[in-house]
């Protein structure tokens, strides 16, 4: 007995040590490392460019320069229009991609084979070129075998490979075609069938619209409606841009909008129908190009008109009827009846068909070609989009452009050119101003007290200054009460905001996004129910010597590449500092940010974040807090007197649901070093309190790999030991392996 027992002990030893040396030496997990391509930080301006709403298109989808030849390309036309792609013969891909109507078919829902009525609506091919998903759930990712699914479901074209070869083998003209574009016998072949049209669908690019025109430097390429209402559609209060964004207007990641379903139809979970982990109800963000020609509207076509969609957005999509896992940028707005018809004016500035294909009079089989829809929109389109003749601004050197009296500020920025400096003298300036001219400086000059010209929205104006052009700079203003933003920067390179006192602007103060090189300095801002100084999905970023208090966040860096933070004063807010990478962003990374030398004090005022928005979740008393980021470094910060805790990080399930995150979670190779702590966490939040406790200098979830802590001056701390630089690699990995089955058990 005594001798079995020894053996059992024996055992029990040996897998004990088996298991510690595995779990000091075998790698952590860690999140996936996405290739710098597919960061998607940063502006896509072109350079030299006149604004910054000049952006480069992303390459196209084709994988071989072949792919699209001319010979290819005038087959797929043909095939295109030809029904004899379908079963009975009686359908084209044109009779539900209808030229006439924006390449849709002008119906709520696509109707299929012997009148059959599909679940969705049919998409433009608008810009399909660009496209790196299809259909509404994005279930196929190219466009060669996208064009599969139509031409064989049985409730579309019904058709099948081989009946559509032998049917194209019996017409001489089409053996001819496609021995012409693919160079051999024998060339009919269900492959090259899908190959010649989506070489077609390529060609059907749409990018010289008024709005394209102006943002390559024609000024009155659009209406002053249309450019109203291109400033509202950038707004932080609308946020359109953050899915629909230059020069695409589109975007590839799927979100919850909460489109109601049809009366007597079954839910639609949306792209949850082919990809599990995915949030129920998601869709693609289409393109909005040409998207006055394709009402109805939605992927269900629920809404007739822009009118409709625009009404639905500003109610906050779903979230009036209870749809969790809405999008955080869909949280309701509202709109006078004079933005409302601005906004809708500027989406009718995004139509150009120049690219129109010709439409063949008869194909080579014979069959009849659909016949082009009438467009009553296309009517509407033309009388909308008749701006002012383009008066050519002679060549001149770069001037000052000063405001006079009597003068508005946007009467003298639309004279300006780029290289030129505009100046305004101290008053109060009550209106919106929007500067899409590159190489601009924006200068305010101070009255004889010092005190800065003052732009004001007394509560009703959406945002103060909306920029795109690059190398902008704007200096030596006071910018009040509006209701979106105070100063917006987006997609613009080389932006330089300094020395302004913002009050009271709505969501974020200075809020430069999607912007690329980028500095912000002596910056006082206060009373902003998001981020009072923000920079967000950027590459390049510098925030120094700024002053913030009694916002819902001080400073804020937002999925954001290369950022440094530092000697700025982040007092009463609600949380003073934070490093953050948030889910159903196209940026999808937050890396290599440094922070020092901060203050960051008595970050305990109350929430007042608009409900559904992601930092209306951070509990009042936060210090700092760095939510899934990665690579930063803080180092030689004083954090004091912050009632929930000094620091915090976080992984992303903190505040999503694991559907909702499509970017890595955890926050890894952290390196927090040589900081002051003070009085933190004497009264934690509520949240914090029933979950860790209180009387924390520093809160860390223990997710994320390689964190380490070097902090002497840190008294207290959850987990109470903290992963130090000095520990080597196999005592780290045993650590974080023993702390998280500890986590788990308490879970």
């Amino acid at each position: 007995m005594k001798i079995w027992i020894k053996r059992i002990f024996i055992s029990l030893g040996a897998l004990l040590l088996v298991g510690a040396i595995y779990g000091a030496f075998a790698p952590l997990p860690h999140d996936e490392i996405l290739p710098q391509e597919k960061w998607g930080a940063g502006s896509s301006s072109v350079e030299p460019a006149w604004s910054g709403l000049d952006r480069a298109f992303p390459p196209s989808n084709e994988t071989d320069a072949n792919l699209s030849n001319p010979d290819k390309v005038e087959l797929g036309r043909l095939l295109f229009f030809d029904p004899i792609l379908s079963q009975n013969n009686d359908m084209s891909c044109a009779s539900c991609h209808n030229p006439g109507l924006g390449f849709t078919d002008g119906k709520g829902l696509a109707v299929g084979n012997n009148g059959t009525t599909l679940h969705r609506s049919a998409m433009s091919l608008w810009n399909v070129a660009y496209n790196t998903s299809f259909f509404w759930d994005g279930r196929i990712n190219s466009l060669e075998e996208q064009t599969n699914t139509p031409i064989t479901s049985p409730d579309e074209m019904a058709s099948a490979p081989a009946e559509i070869e032998k049917k194209l083998k019996d017409i001489p003209e089409y053996v001819k075609l496609f021995e012409k574009a693919f160079g051999s016998a024998d060339a009919v072949t269900y492959q090259n069938v899908q190959s010649a049209l989506a070489a077609f669908e390529r060609t059907l690019i749409s990018a010289n619209s008024p709005f394209d025109k102006y943002a390559k430097g024609e000024v009155n390429a659009l209406t002053p409606a249309q450019r109203r209402g291109l400033g509202i559609f950038r707004s932080a209060g609308t946020r359109c841009f953050e899915c629909h964004s230059a020069p695409t207007f589109a975007d590839d990641s799927f979100s919850v909008i909460g489109v109601p379903d049809l009366p007597n139809q079954a839910h639609d979970a949306g792209r949850k129908e082919i990809e599990s982990e995915s949030l129920d109800g998601a869709f693609r963000a289409p393109t909005l190009r040409n998207i006055a020609l394709t009402a109805p509207y939605m992927h269900n076509g629920i809404f007739a008109t822009l009118e409709e969609v625009i009404d639905f957005y500003a109610k906050g999509g779903g979230r009036a009827t209870g749809v969790e896992n809405m999008d955080m940028h869909v949280l309701g707005f509202e709109l006078t009846k004079q933005e409302k018809s601005d906004l809708i004016a500027f989406l009718y500035a995004l139509t150009d068909e120049s690219h129109m294909p010709k439409i063949p009079t008869a194909v080579p089989s014979g069959l009849p070609v659909v016949k082009i829809a009438e467009n009553p929109a296309r009517e509407i389109v033309s009388e909308m989009n008749v701006a002012e003749p383009e008066s050519a601004s002679a060549p001149r050197e770069p001037q000052v452009l000063k405001v006079k009296t009597g003068q508005t500020i946007q009467s003298v920025v639309d004279q300006a050119l780029p290289g030129d400096t505009i100046q305004v003298p101290y008053g109060i300036y009550r209106e919106h101003i929007v500067i899409d001219v590159s190489n601009i400086k924006f200068l305010g000059i101070p009255n004889a007290k010092g005190e800065w010209p003052v732009i004001e929205g007394d509560n009703i104006g959406a945002d103060g200054v909306i920029a795109s052009g690059n190398d902008f700079e704007m200096g030596f203003f006071a910018v009040k009460n509006f209701t979106s933003n105070g100063v917006l920067v987006e997609g613009a390179k080389n932006v330089y905001l300094h020395d302004m006192y913002i009050e009271n602007t709505g969501v974020y103060g200075v809020y430069p996004v999607r912007c690329t090189d980028v500095l912000i300095e002596r910056i006082e801002a206060t009373l902003m129910n998001d981020a009072a100084v923000y920079a967000g999905k950027s590459e390049n970023v510098v925030i120094r010597d700024t002053l913030t208090y009694g916002n819902v966040v001080g400073v804020e860096l937002e999925n954001t590449v290369n950022g440094e933070v530092y000697n700025n004063y982040a007092h009463d807010n609600t949380i003073g500092i934070f490093i953050d990478l948030l889910p159903q962003l196209p940026s999808k990374v937050s890396l290599y940010t440094k922070v020092h030398d901060n203050i960051v004090e008595n970050n305990n005022g109350a929430n007042f974040g608009k409900p559904g928005s992601a930092v209306s979740l951070i509990p009042p008393g936060t210090g700092m807090l760095i939510l899934a980021a990665d690579h930063v470094e803080v180092y030689n910060n004083t954090m004091r007197g912050n009632k929930s805790g000094g620091l915090a990080m976080f992984n992303l399930t903190i505040g999503f649901s694991a559907e909702e995150i499509d970017v890595g979670p955890n926050p890894e190779y952290n390196y927090i070093h040589d900081n002051i702590y003070e009085n933190n966490g004497y009264d934690a939040d509520k949240f914090v309190k029933d979950m860790l406790g209180s009387g924390f200098d520093i809160i860390w979830d223990g997710s994320g790999t390689d964190n380490r802590f070097d902090e002497p001056n840190a008294k207290t701390s959850f987990p109470p030991v903290l992963p130090s630089s000095g520990w080597p690699t196999p005592v780290y990995n045993l650590y974080w392996r023993i702390l998280h089955f500890i986590v788990s058990l308490a879970g």
